[in-house]
């Protein structure tokens, strides 16, 4: 996949990311409770990649080819012991 992301917003309860075919994807933030619950300054503190969008300090990575198949956060939450 040749597509990626050139810059990325938020408003209330959306992610919205533009692409460089022209394209802008608006994804719920839900799909993304790391995003859900940061900060305005902490959603922007995002850098882009060939593949994606990464914030360092909330941990998250986000891949172009991800959001274009439609899929969230798969990260995989394990019961306290």
């Amino acid at each position: 996949m040749n597509i990626s992301a050139t810059e990325v917003h938020f408003d209330d309860d959306t992610m919205w990311v533009s692409l460089d075919d022209g394209r802008m994807l608006g994804v719920p933030l839900a799909w993304f409770p790391r995003l859900l619950t940061a900060d305005k300054a902490s959603r922007l503190a995002y850098t882009l990649s060939p593949g994606g969008i990464h914030w360092d300090a909330l941990d998250e990575d986000i891949s172009i080819a991800g959001l274009l198949a439609g899929r969230g956060d798969r990260t995989v939450r394990r019961p306290a012991a």
